[in-house]
């Protein structure tokens, strides 16, 4: 079954806005909701991974309804809730200080906060199935075991053979760490598919081709 938030190649969305390149923000709260997203991460309740599959998690009637930043502060609103750091009565203001409070990233502290990196390559996990060059298959289904689970195969890339074009190494597995169940870190290939071989007669240009990132459980040999 696809899910709401997986809109690659699907027709009936209307034209993709032009982006001024030069405009960070298109309105100030949005700048408000990046930052409120960034200071609740910061306090180490949820990884990225759970944070994504939070705005996959919206009802497709917001989902659809809802702009970029409005879906962003309405994930953070759910993952608050359901990881008990706040009630459903704070939400709407209260005016009681959250027991959290203490731990706030404060301003001072957010351009540390923000370089901070986090790699996700292990040293652990299973060896390399694949080498450059190889011709693999991506799966015809949902990996993820968990109903509606987050994964990183796009629908619009399932049961499509490309090359593999790189070999990262073992990364922690997005379709694990989304649900608290742990990093599994696996194998990760950067992958080459031609427009043909994804949008099949739908290809404006048959000689085009794109790369995903994907994990070794998403492939086979083709």
């Amino acid at each position: 079954m696809s899910r709401v938030h997986d809109m690659g190649g699907r027709f009936g969305d209307g034209d993709i806005p032009d982006k001024d390149d030069d405009m960070v923000f298109h309105a100030p709260w949005h700048a408000r909701a990046m930052a409120c997203t960034l200071a609740a991460g910061a306090l180490g309740a949820w990884n990225i991974d759970s944070s994504r599959h939070a705005r996959e998690r919206l009802t497709p009637q917001d989902y659809n309804r809802f702009s970029y930043y409005e879906k962003w502060m309405a994930a953070l609103a759910n993952l608050l809730v359901e990881r008990g750091m706040i009630g459903p009565e704070d939400l709407v203001g209260n005016g009681v200080p959250a027991p959290l409070s203490d731990k706030a990233l404060r301003a001072k502290d957010v351009k540390a906060a923000v370089g901070m990196v986090a790699p996700y390559t292990r040293a652990n996990g299973p060896d390399a199935l694949f080498k450059p060059g190889d011709r693999v298959r991506t799966a015809s289904y949902r990996p993820n075991p968990v109903k509606g689970g987050h994964s990183r195969l796009p629908a619009y890339a399932m049961g499509r053979v490309g090359t593999v074009i790189l070999a990262h190494g073992n990364h922690v597995l997005p379709d694990s760490n989304a649900h608290f169940r742990g990093e599994s870190p696996e194998p990760l290939y950067t992958v080459e598919f031609t427009a043909a071989a994804l949008w099949r007669q739908d290809a404006e240009d048959r000689g085009d081709s794109m790369t995903l990132d994907l994990w070794q459980s998403y492939l086979e040999p083709a």
